[in-house]
């Protein structure tokens, strides 16, 4: 037999091996030599010539925790793409098929808690789980009983996880597109630790044709390329020890669910559990006792003082709570140490963040979804918040008396410092597990940080601005009760009675539950559930806070701002003080076919349900029609000398009010604005509908032909004013009728609302047309106003209304 040619024979026993089975896959040794290698719960190794990031993986089919977070962020608050944003967690494992290695991300919102296995099998077999990613095995190197592998990660980790791009688009800033080649691994921040793998890549996204008015393009060098950080997290699951507690709607905690078809007939599939860390009692059977492991947040080193330490100082207030709950320094707060990194899984965090404009702060947390255990808490606070505040303090104590600067300790600041204090024990809160008590404000200052807190603001008995008081100090009554809810130990055999028996006695000492679907519409029918309010009564609040901004509106002038500074920014300055009854007007309006509730529970005796009575709606509707008078919303001719075009280099933002009147400032814009925050309230299709079903209900409850007929009277059918306060009302008159026939077209009316919106439209019609002789200005204002109407009637379906005049933000935007 002859031999074969060389070449020949190479290529057989390449085919042979191919036919034998798999290639050996190359040992750690060789595939890692020259390799920079670091260590902890997934090892890692760097090849710097490369750019690639190799990962071992030391076993399979085990759980852990996959985490993206956004480390380096855009600067827009509009893009909800902040600094140290958290992402979302899943649960998954590495699972093994010949060469190929599957990130498996496992179904948890269905489980069976059977100790039968064909039971459970069948639940997980019945839903769809999720393969998050692929790899290929590079290396292999067997141990004991198992194998280690080495896959490269390098693409897994340059994937957008935080899902950058897809929330540009929705935040409508035109298609962005991962750029591979402009994208890489950062190893300076790549870390490991034994509980946890950290690795950050630098994403950049491209778009060819950005749009030239957009966020990104504010924020960016170049919106054609927008470079950000994403950070993923390995992280070792919480062990056993823990032990999830029932969640009740009125404890104040957000919930964690899954379905269990294990459930006995009768019961619900739906498990409910508080999110909320673990802590044990040293000593279980201790009244007070310490704990088995405190608690502990840490202060980003990049905030400011004094602002870094009325941070500690105002997230150290929930100690109060715990020991409420019976502990002893199972809360603390400190500074994060030099060196430390905020990514680590072992720091809960409070973040110092900075936008390019003042926006929401937040307080999220790393959850183990199996259980709802908070892992990390993770703090957001945008710093602009505190620069705000300042301003507002500004408007209202006119500082800058006879040009003087301010001294180191002034009013100004120590209401700044306040604020924060309550802002960084309010996010706090929510990453113990504690969602929003809008109620809280209704029954006091300081009753919950979880509220959202509008400064006290008061006349002292000379008639000045009194700021001291503007906000509360400590943890609030409310607050202790939700930590003791969630945190205190109870015996096993009574764990359930003893909750229960928490809030019961929260109950009969005037605290209750209402949370953020309850209170951020402008719907909404709960007469106690607002944002940014203060007192149990809204009518009788909205009218003192009338009363004090009309006071400071008086003095507001050149004292509102320090020598040196354009007398353009006194408007930015006014705009908090002109809007600063905004909030509480909301609050008032919201008893106004309002419906008092809990969220009660059988067998638990709480109030279910009571319409607000006719004398508090009537009450209410009278103080929120004075927010729309022309004397609350016209500004003073002296004033208005003092408000010039802005000058070169300080241009109008978002925080200025609208103009008609180009470079000019424009008081009847200002006015308009103010005068649509409250129609939109006041025509709510909700409310008017609510208006209809009550007064059928029971003659004595105000109907919504009453409310449009008070408002009517309030604007069309009011005595005429003079000089700017006649342009104020008309604009306010144009307004109202916008918003009227808004409410007869809307098909989120009932049929009935439309119809008696329709009636009042046709009878202000036959008003504007049985007008007589009118000067000119007036002939041209009712020519319009029926022209608008003629619109309507010609084909209601169609009809758009004029949108509002946007009013700025005015006072701070709420945290989450």
């Amino acid at each position: 037999m002859r031999s074969l040619p060389c070449f020949l024979l190479a290529a057989c026993l390449v085919l042979q091996s191919s036919r034998g089975g798999a290639q050996t896959a190359p040992t750690f040794e060789t595939r890692t030599a020259g390799l920079t290698k670091m260590d902890g719960l997934f090892p890692l190794y760097w090849e710097a010539k490369t750019g690639k990031l190799l990962l071992e993986i030391p076993s399979f089919d085990k759980d852990f925790l996959y985490l993206d977070q956004l480390p380096y962020g855009i600067g827009s608050n509009d893009l909800f793409l902040d600094r140290g944003q958290l992402g979302t967690e899943h649960v998954v494992h590495f699972m093994r098929s010949g060469n190929k290695v599957l990130l498996v991300e496992p179904n948890l919102a269905f489980r069976s808690s059977s100790s039968d296995a064909s039971e459970r099998a069948a639940v997980k077999e019945s839903f769809a789980e999720s393969v998050l990613f692929g790899f290929k095995v590079e290396a292999e190197q067997t141990e004991g009983q198992g194998s280690h592998v080495l896959v490269d990660a390098t693409d897994f980790f340059l994937l957008d996880a935080h899902r950058v791009a897809e929330r540009l688009a929705q935040a409508k800033q035109g298609k962005y597109t991962l750029d591979v080649s402009r994208s890489a691994i950062l190893p300076e921040n790549t870390k490991n630790f034994p509980r946890n793998t950290e690795v950050e890549a630098i994403l950049t996204f491209t778009n060819d044709a950005p749009e030239e008015k957009s966020y990104v393009a504010d924020v960016t060098p170049d919106a054609h390329a927008l470079t950000v950080r994403e950070h993923h997290s390995l992280i070792e699951l919480p062990g056993p020890g823990y032990t999830p507690r029932v969640y009740n709607p009125n404890s104040g905690y957000f919930p964690t669910l899954y379905r269990d078809y294990s459930a006995t007939l009768g019961a619900p599939l739906d498990q409910l559990f508080i999110t909320r860390h673990r802590l044990q009692k040293k000593d279980p059977a201790a009244a007070i006792s310490d704990p088995v492991e405190p608690i502990t947040y840490y202060v980003d080193r990049g905030a400011p003082e004094p602002i870094r330490s009325a941070l500690v100082e105002g997230a150290r207030w929930w100690n109060q709570a715990f020991e409420a709950a019976g502990y002893r320094n199972a809360f603390r707060v400190e500074v994060l140490p030099e060196g430390a990194d905020p990514m680590d899984i072992r720091y809960n965090m409070i973040q110092w963040v900075h936008r390019y404009t003042r926006g929401w702060s937040y307080g999220d947390s790393v959850i183990d979804p199996r259980t709802g255990e908070i892992i990390k808490g993770q703090v957001t606070l945008g710093s602009l918040r505190a620069r705000q505040d300042f301003m507002i303090a500004q408007s209202l104590l006119d500082p800058y008396l006879d040009g003087a600067p301010l001294p180191a300790d002034n009013a100004l600041q120590a209401m700044v410092l306040a604020r924060v204090r309550q802002l960084a024990a309010h996010e706090v809160g929510h990453t113990l597990g504690l969602a929003h008590n809008f109620a809280a404000s209704s029954l006091g200052q300081g009753t919950s940080v979880m509220d959202y807190p509008h400064p006290l603001i008061t006349l002292d008995s000379n008639g000045k601005l009194d700021l001291s008081h503007a906000y509360a100090v400590g943890i609030g009554a409310w607050d202790k009760v939700a930590i003791t809810y969630g945190y205190a130990e109870f015996p096993a055999d009574k764990e359930a009675s003893d909750l229960a028996d928490v809030l019961q006695q929260a109950q009969k000492n005037g605290l209750y539950f209402i949370t953020d679907d309850d209170a951020r519409p402008l719907g909404s029918p709960h007469p106690h559930a607002h944002l940014w309010d203060n007192g149990p009564d809204p009518a009788a609040e909205l009218e003192r806070v009338l009363t004090v901004r009309t006071a400071a509106l008086r003095n507001f002038g050149l004292n509102a701002i320090p020598v040196g500074t354009p007398m353009s920014q006194l408007a930015d300055v006014l705009v908090p003080l002109y809007l600063m009854h905004r909030y509480q007007t909301e609050a008032a309006a919201k008893e106004i076919g309002g419906l008092d509730y809990r969220y009660a529970l059988r067998g638990d005796g709480q109030e279910v349900t009571a319409i607000v009575s006719p004398a508090d709606q009537r009450k209410a509707l009278a103080a929120v029609l004075r927010t729309l008078a022309p004397e609350t919303l016209t500004l003073p001719e002296p004033l208005l000398r003092l408000l010039p075009p802005v000058p070169p280099g300080y241009p109008r933002t978002r925080e200025s009010f609208a103009a008609f009147t180009g470079l000019a400032f424009d008081p009847v814009a200002a006015a308009a604005s103010a005068a649509d925050l409250t129609l939109g309230l006041l025509f709510n299709p909700q409310r008017a509908s609510r208006l209809v079903e009550y007064h059928a209900r029971d003659s004595v409850n105000p109907g919504l032909d009453e409310v449009l007929s008070s408002v009517l009277k309030a604007t069309w059918q009011a005595p005429r004013a003079g000089g700017l306060a006649a342009e104020t009302q008309s604009a306010v008159e144009s307004a109202t009728l916008e918003s009227l026939l808004g409410l007869a077209a809307s098909n989120q009316a009932s049929p009935e609302a439309r119809e008696i919106a329709r009636f009042q439209v046709a009878a202000l019609k036959t008003q504007l047309t049985a007008a007589s002789t009118l000067p000119r200005e007036r002939q041209a204002h009712r020519a319009a106003a029926l022209a608008r109407i003629g619109e309507f009637e010609r084909d209601p379906a169609k009809f758009v209304p004029a949108p509002p005049v946007d009013a700025p933000p005015g006072m701070p935007i709420g945290e989450e």
